[in-house]
C-alpha cells in the first residue's frame, strides 16, 4: 500500500500572547514573532499512517508531501525521522497566505507526478488559520472519495475500514482505496518522539524538492478565482481602565461602589 501524508509548517500556536505580531500589510503572522512547528492534525495523520504499517506488518511505503516556504523542510526531515520512508516539498514563496484551494491545487499536481497512491491524508485542519478546507479540495482536485475527521485506519479485505468522529459519537466507513481521508486527534495517534540518532539520520536521506513550474502550474492556474482573501488581520486591542472608590468606613466604600456601577451602567 502506498501511502502520501501532506504536511503544513506553522507558526508555533503556543506562543505566548504577549511575542505575537501580525503583519498587516502582508496580513499575515509576523514571521518569527514564534518557532515554526509541524502543524499537530497533520502530525496525528503522519502517526495515524504509521500505526496502519505496523499493523499491516511494515507492508506499506510512506510518502510525506508540503508546499511552502523552504523552511518547511524541517517538518519533512522531523516526518522522516519518525520513519516516513520519502518526502518531497513543493517550494513556493509566492504567497505567504495562499487560499485552501490553491494549495490544493499544488498538491494535487505534486501528487500526480509523484505516482499512485492508495490512501492520501491531511490534518482536519491548520493550527494557524482553522479553515478545514484543503483535505476535501484535494479530493476534489483529485476526482477521488474523501472522508472527514478520521482518527483509525484499517485494512479489512482490500478494503480501508474508517472509523471518524461526529457529534453523535462515531462512524465506520469502509471505503475502496484510492481515497482522501481528513484525520483529527484521538488519545490513539498522539504524535510519537523520533529518537536523536534518526533525527540526525533524516539530513542523510534524500527529499524531492520540487517548484510549481515543474509541476507545470502558472500562476494563473494556482489562482482560486477570489474565492478567498485576507481582507484584515489586526490583533484587538482591548483597554481597560481601573477606579479606585474613597471612603472611611466600609460601609461608604459600598456605597461608593454601587453609586459607581450605577453610573457606568447609565453611561453604556
Amino acid at each position: 500500500m502506498n501511502i502520501l501524508v501532506c504536511l503544513k509548517q506553522i507558526l508555533d500556536p503556543e506562543v505566548p500572547a504577549r511575542d505575537f505580531r501580525v503583519d498587516a500589510a502582508r496580513r499575515e503572522a509576523e514571521q518569527g514573532s514564534a518557532s515554526l512547528v509541524t502543524n499537530i492534525f497533520c502530525e496525528n495523520a503522519l502517526e495515524t499512517a504509521l500505526q496502519l504499517r505496523e499493523r499491516a506488518g511494515g507492508a506499506a511505503k510512506i510518502t510525506v508531501l508540503s508546499c511552502g516556504r523552504p523552511s518547511a523542510e524541517d517538518s519533512l526531515r522531523k516526518a522522516l525521522a519518525m520513519k516516513a520512508d520519502a518526502a518531497a516539498l513543493v517550494v513556493d514563496e509566492s504567497d505567504a497566505t495562499p487560499d485552501p484551494l490553491a494549495v490544493a491545487r499544488v498538491l494535487a499536481a505534486a501528487i500526480q507526478k509523484l505516482g499512485a497512491f492508495d490512501l492520501i491524508m491531511t490534518g482536519r485542519e491548520a493550527g494557524d488559520w482553522g479553515a478545514g478546507q484543503t483535505g476535501g479540495l484535494l479530493a476534489e482536485e483529485l476526482g477521488l472519495p474523501c472522508v472527514s475527521f478520521v482518527d483509525t485506519v484499517e485494512v479489512a479485505g482490500g478494503v480501508l475500514r474508517l472509523k471518524r468522529q461526529t457529534d453523535a459519537g462515531w462512524e465506520l466507513i469502509e471505503a475502496t482505496p484510492p481515497v482522501v481521508v481528513t484525520v483529527t486527534n484521538d488519545e490513539h495517534n498522539v504524535p510519537r518522539i523520533p529518537k536523536v540518532r534518526d533525527v540526525m539520520m533524516s539530513y542523510r536521506q534524500p527529499l524531492t524538492k520540487l517548484t510549481p513550474a515543474d509541476l507545470g502550474l502558472s500562476d494563473e492556474a494556482r489562482a482560486a478565482d477570489g474565492y478567498y482573501e485576507v481582507a484584515e488581520l489586526f490583533i484587538p486591542q482591548k483597554e481597560t481602565r481601573c477606579d479606585f472608590v474613597a471612603g472611611d468606613t466600609l460601609d461608604e466604600k459600598v456605597d461608593a461602589f454601587a453609586r459607581r456601577i450605577v453610573e457606568v451602567t447609565r453611561a453604556l
